[in-house]
């Protein structure tokens, strides 16, 4: 069956998020995805916060800029929230806007290189292995976690482009793609997936989960401020590319998304929703009940 969640986007400001996370744990809803968007919220205090206050939703990140993070860092907080909360948090890194990331002087000269590094030293870390590392961009001396996961835990990776698309087979054991990505697009983006985990030699029956973003408005003014948000992130020429309309649209438009290679569908509101609680309970309520 394919999962279904939403969105918190960091439009909103941080202290409405508890109220969005007590209605996601009461009514079901099954993820509900963060950002760590420059400048707005940092995304491992926001799902510490959210999983402090639930008891069943899982809370993903998606995705944590990797040239912000020193990966022993990242390592370090994901095992803390896969210890507390077991089985409930999801977490997802990547190459960040590189518009951002030099505002911050963060900018990578190979950012293709720096995720594989990154990647690589965070999932041996989190098994709980002790690293001595010297790359381009990672560079450990005799690292190891005094607190690892009690268990394999899977580490995320946001992609896009071709060559991105292919290292997340390589070396992540899932993929997050934007709302920009079409059913055409997951299908291609499963394609180059699996040719990286050839080309690594991953086990065949080994999961690789595909999480894809889906850009949802509902109410009177949906298909108003679904176009309007598609024009402003100049992806209004882009055919099958979000959905407004009521639960049996927006159903249709997942199962669209599943059928092409999506393991789970995240409902992203538009950045203007006017009631994100009501979203949350559309989602778990109206929409997951038609989702096979």
């Amino acid at each position: 069956m394919t999962s279904l969640g939403a969105v918190f986007r960091p439009q909103l400001p941080p202290e409405r998020l508890r109220d969005v996370v007590r209605l996601a744990d009461e009514v079901g809803l099954e993820e509900l995805w963060l950002w760590e968007d420059c400048f707005r919220e940092g995304g491992i205090s926001t799902a510490a916060a959210a999983l402090a206050w639930s008891e069943r939703v899982r809370v993903g990140v998606g995705l944590l800029p990797v040239p912000l993070r020193n990966v022993a860092i990242t390592a370090m907080e994901a095992a803390a929230l896969h210890r507390m909360f077991p089985g409930r948090a999801v977490l997802g890194v990547g190459h960040g806007v590189q518009d951002w990331m030099g505002q911050v002087g963060a900018r990578a000269e190979s950012p293709l290189t720096l995720l594989r590094e990154h990647l690589d030293a965070l999932r041996a870390l989190l098994r709980g292995e002790r690293l001595t590392v010297a790359g381009r961009y990672v560079r450990l001396d005799d690292v190891a976690l005094d607190w690892p996961p009690a268990g394999p835990v899977p580490v995320f990776a946001g992609g896009e482009g071709p060559r991105t698309l292919r290292l997340t087979g390589e070396a992540a054991d899932g993929t997050i793609m934007t709302a920009a990505t079409s059913p055409d697009g997951v299908r291609r983006a499963r394609r180059l997936i699996e040719e990286g985990r050839a080309a690594a030699g991953r086990d065949a029956g080994e999961p690789h989960q595909v999480v894809v973003y889906l850009l949802t408005a509902t109410g009177p003014d949906a298909a108003a401020r679904l176009r309007a948000e598609l024009v402003a992130e100049g992806l209004e020429s882009v055919p099958d590319l979000g959905v407004a309309g009521d639960a049996d649209a927006v159903a249709k438009a997942v199962q669209r998304l599943a059928e092409a290679g999506a393991d789970s569908v995240v409902l992203q509101p538009t950045a203007d929703e006017p009631d994100p609680e009501g979203f949350v309970r559309f989602t778990a309520e109206e929409v997951r009940p038609l989702v096979a």
